[in-house]
């Protein structure tokens, strides 16, 4: 989107204060993004009827879950588009300023992944879509209604798109989709992420590669030995489980067991030395009693995931979840709250461990005279970051904002590594 309208001439400023129009992207995946979302557009209401903003454009998933209603609902939106709409945000947006009310919703399956792109991060990495919509249907999740069917996007698209991001500057490709380890399968009749992965290793520039969202009875062994070998290929995998307890997976409609998780993940650590992992983990789910809730502490306990995100059950209409018993929303606070905390106690760990390895650091920016960056270990805007100080000795050349450097982790501050430039 942001290219399409710079490429039709509008500029993109930074704050919406004072600018003819505002488009606003949107999640609905769960309750708390959906609220995040209405309360940005009523801020940007407020900015209209003041009159800093003369127009507003609602685009993404909140307009699609809700397009028969929210119009009637946010009266001071003028334009909402589907997510098989983002190839007409010029359209949205010229007749918004016109004084037109639009509506666009295309099929998901309609959307060109093809369309330029504009960096949306500093430069030295950029997130890599290689598939988009969900055939996995869990039953907690929206997705599939949203966004569609799983589509692979072509093989030679992505890495086309992979070496126009390089001639950019980009050092780190984020390869993401709903089910990354599903890729090929609808446009191939095979799995083709170790192919896709060979093939962007070898394009020059890029130097890592991070793999999110692998679904758990997905991970093969084929690609457990492409990560382990592989030297372009970051050892930090994202494997979403949600949970480990039996029934609640079979409610869920996941396709793993419990044993079948350990297992997946005694193999990794074995495989792959020195690997970091990050989970999704679910409280208050249909079938979550004490038993089950003390079963998924256990379980943690036990693998000391290095990352997780960790979120209470949000029911959302639509799902086979929705219609199930589950406990009540303070209860799954409550649990959050404790495995956050859980957590946060692996995560210290894991930074005393660190201290005294050397690690490469692709450096991102400097804060009130310090630099930072992130490792392997670190996924941007999620983990946090490698805080990089000079020691004693005296300081050597800065470093280039894109570069990357070699420290000694030497301690933590916060949740951040803290290490010395060598």
């Amino acid at each position: 989107m942001l290219a399409l309208l710079v490429g039709a001439g509008y500029a993109i400023v930074p704050e919406p204060q004072g600018s003819d129009v505002a488009v606003v992207n949107t999640c609905a995946f769960i309750g708390p993004a959906k609220q995040e979302a209405v309360d940005a557009i009523l801020e940007l209401g407020q900015m209209k009827n003041d009159g800093m903003l003369r127009a507003i454009v609602v685009a993404g998933c909140l307009s699609e879950r809700y397009r028969d209603e929210i119009a009637a609902e946010l009266p001071e939106v003028d334009a909402f588009i589907g997510v098989g709409a983002f190839g007409d945000v010029v359209t949205a947006v010229e007749s918004a300023l016109a004084g037109r009310k639009t509506e666009l919703f295309p099929a998901p399956e309609m959307f060109d992944d093809n369309l330029p792109r504009a960096l949306s991060a500093p430069g030295a990495w950029e997130y890599l879509k290689i598939a988009d919509g969900c055939d996995n249907r869990c039953a907690f999740c929206i997705v599939s209604r949203i966004r569609g069917k799983y589509r692979s996007r072509a093989e030679e698209d992505i890495l086309a798109e992979a070496r126009e991001l390089a001639k950019g500057g980009v050092r780190e490709l984020i390869i993401i989709a709903q089910d990354s380890t599903r890729y090929g399968m609808d446009l191939y009749g095979e799995r083709k992420l170790v192919s896709l992965l060979r093939k962007l290793s070898e394009i020059d520039g890029v130097d890592w590669i991070r793999l999110h969202y692998l679904y758990p009875d997905g991970v093969t062994d084929e690609l457990i030995h492409e990560i382990a070998s592989n030297p372009k290929i970051l050892k930090y995998l994202d494997i979403p489980i949600q949970h480990i307890n039996d029934e609640i997976l079979r409610n869920m409609r996941r396709r793993s067991t419990g044993a079948q998780v350990r297992e997946l993940i005694a193999k990794l650590r074995r495989e792959i030395p020195a690997l970091v992992l990050r989970t999704s983990i679910i409280t208050g789910l249909p079938g979550e009693g004490d038993a089950e809730f003390e079963e998924l502490c256990d379980f943690l306990n036990e693998v000391k995931f290095e990352r997780a995100g960790v979120f209470a059950f949000s029911p959302e209409e639509g799902t086979p979840a929705f219609d199930m018993e589950y406990p009540d929303n303070d209860v799954a606070l409550e649990r959050a709250a404790v495995i956050e905390q859980l957590q946060s106690r692996i995560m210290d760990d894991f930074n005393v461990r660190r201290e005294g390895s050397i690690v490469d650091v692709l450096v991102e920016g400097v804060d009130n005279g310090w630099y930072y960056g992130r490792s392997f270990g670190e996924s941007p805007e999620i983990d946090g970051v490698v805080v990089i100080t000079f020691g004693d000795a005296k300081q050597p050349a800065e470093p280039k904002i894109g570069s990357i450097v070699t420290v000694r982790i030497v301690g933590s501050d916060e949740g951040d590594a803290v290490g010395v430039m060598l």
